[in-house]
């Protein structure tokens, strides 16, 4: 059965900065593993972001990653989700991804992201 099965950008295929404290947005290698697996096995991928769909795009292109679809997040109808949002349901199932450093406020990080080129990121994935 191929399933559709979506990833999230922040606190899920990215580490912020404001979490590691290097300055730079860091990808998530552990879970860009578990993105290429489902891929590998032939389902149906989808990147999505609560900061829109260029910002999801532009994201997978820094990771070296491919999508079938880079959808609003939450619009569509997916088998799994992985996200760090633990108050949606977003897929059938939907697996939390525990944040790094999750004390530490994102609000700042939230806001300015999105600026001239987007977050800055340490992309060698």
């Amino acid at each position: 059965m191929k399933l559709t099965v979506a990833f999230d950008v922040d606190d899920t295929l990215i580490v912020p900065q404001v979490a590691t404290g290097l300055g730079t947005d860091t990808p998530n290698y552990e879970i860009i593993a578990l993105y290429r697996w489902f891929q590998d096995q032939g389902h149906e991928m989808i990147i999505w972001s609560g900061s829109g769909v260029e910002y999801a795009k532009r994201w997978a292109e820094r990771l070296g990653l491919t999508a079938d679809a880079f959808p609003v997040k939450g619009s569509r109808l997916v088998h799994v989700a992985f996200d760090d949002c633990t108050t949606a349901d977003l897929g059938q199932v939907t697996v939390h991804v525990k944040r790094i450093n999750n004390r530490i406020s994102r609000r700042v990080w939230n806001e300015t992201k999105g600026g001239p080129g987007g977050s800055q990121s340490a992309v060698s994935a």
